[in-house]
């Protein structure tokens, strides 16, 4: 199963191959479930948009759009690894070496402090949850769990990992169901269960939520309800409180409802955030409806933009960015599809203030408004214990490496 891949990424190509008829006909259509109440024809959207298929091809270095990247003052991004197509989620190993997720392509990656790029998993149902503890990998895909213990240590030969699929009970719909999962300040590993629709009434004790359990899979709890599809969160380094992007439905307009960044605050574990009744500051769903469906929502910290598809969260703790970053969250928005005029394709900051934020523009350059088209799709932010910022790219299957040097600043 496990084979070292050159960082250019070649040996790939046979194997990614394989999973193109898989990936062009998941992509090639929304794909409603049974229970979905979508109106597609009164959105008054373009009725022939489709998702942006990223096939499991590798971009070579020379050809990553490293000059389309803008950043404030001072910083610099640079190509820390590439040749891992479908690049997306990433957690830190004890011994620096960095693991990665894929959605379609079904791999797990590891990078080693060497920039040597392992398959350490592959043939897995959209495997984009990873959590990193007390030296074990866990994997979640749709319904798997796996637990890779002393993962670093076998690298080359990681063995048959410990199954835990049936502790965590997960369910097998497909539809927004790929994961998110952290180990919070609690030592509880957190969970996410997206809708299997775009727009439905869920099972509310099932689908739609943010889940905790022990790392073993017992004690399941709910902490959030309402929740569309969050595939990241990250606690406040000083309050502790969980914050989480959520992407909003599709076919109800151009304009959104913009996506959602949300914050549980103490002593509002398992609140309700609306889905699918209501969304962004209070939109009632033109399709799904009840009175008052605003009524105990838990309204957002603040909104992310229309359609931007905001991912991977994380709070800056580290010394090498200004200190006006500590604390401020980095937000990765993959980009929008069910929208017109495209938008996202960034890395945006969120700079909170009790249970409100302020976005901010950070890495701009992928998205050409004039031409409506990008050159890269953002996903996931991992802080490097130096404070480097990594974004990684999953439609280019890179890693950059964003740093700060306060003396390239001109004065």
């Amino acid at each position: 199963m496990t084979r070292e891949l050159t960082r250019r990424g070649g040996l790939l190509l046979a194997g990614a191959i394989g999973c193109l008829a898989f990936v062009s006909s998941a992509v090639a259509q929304p794909g409603f479930s049974t229970l979905d109440k979508t109106n597609v024809n009164a959105s008054r959207q373009d009725a022939n948009l489709k998702p942006h298929a990223t096939p499991p091809t590798v971009t070579t270095v020379d050809k990553l759009p490293l000059d389309k990247i803008k950043l404030p003052a001072g910083f610099k991004a640079e190509v820390y690894s590439s040749g891992h197509p479908g690049a997306r989620t990433m957690v830190m190993g004890n011994k620096g070496t960095i693991f990665m997720g894929t959605r379609l392509i079904g791999r797990v990656y590891a990078i080693t402090a060497q920039k040597e790029v392992k398959i350490i998993a592959q043939g897995l149902t959209q495997p984009n949850g990873l959590a990193f503890k007390d030296g074990a990998l866990y994997v979640f895909a749709i319904n798997k769990v796996f637990r890779y213990d002393n993962i670093e240590d076998k690298l080359d030969n990681p063995g048959t990992p410990v199954e835990l699929t049936e502790k965590f009970n997960l369910p097998d719909t497909i539809h927004h169901n790929w994961k998110y999962v952290d180990f919070g300040p609690d030592g509880k590993l957190y969970v996410q269960v997206g809708s299997n629709c775009n727009v439905c009434e869920v099972n509310p004790g099932t689908h739609g939520q943010i889940r905790r359990y022990n790392a073993d899979g017992s004690n399941m709890e709910i902490v959030a309800r309402g929740v569309r599809n969050t595939v990241g969160f990250h606690w406040h380094p000083v309050t502790q409180e969980l914050w989480f992007t959520d992407n909003g439905r599709d076919w109800a307009g151009n304009a959104g409802p913009e996506d959602e960044l949300n914050v549980i605050v103490k002593g509002n574990e398992g609140a309700f955030f609306g889905f699918p009744y209501c969304h962004a500051m209070g939109i009632p769903d033109p399709d799904v409806k009840k009175p008052n469906p605003c009524a105990g929502v838990t309204l957002p910290a603040a909104l992310t933009g229309p359609h931007s598809a905001g991912l991977g969260i994380k709070f800056y703790t580290g010394n090498m960015f200004p200190a006006s970053y500590k604390n401020v969250a980095f937000i990765a928005r993959r980009g929008s599809w069910n929208r017109e005029q495209k938008f996202g394709y960034d890395v945006v900051i969120a700079r909170t203030n009790g249970a409100t934020a302020k976005i901010e523009p950070f890495l701009t350059g992928f998205l050409d408004e004039k031409a409506n088209t990008f050159h890269g799709r953002p996903t996931y932010v991992l802080q490097m214990p130096d404070g480097a910022l990594l974004v990684s790219d999953e439609q280019n299957g890179a890693i950059y490496r964003i740093s700060y040097d306060a003396k390239t600043v001109k004065r």
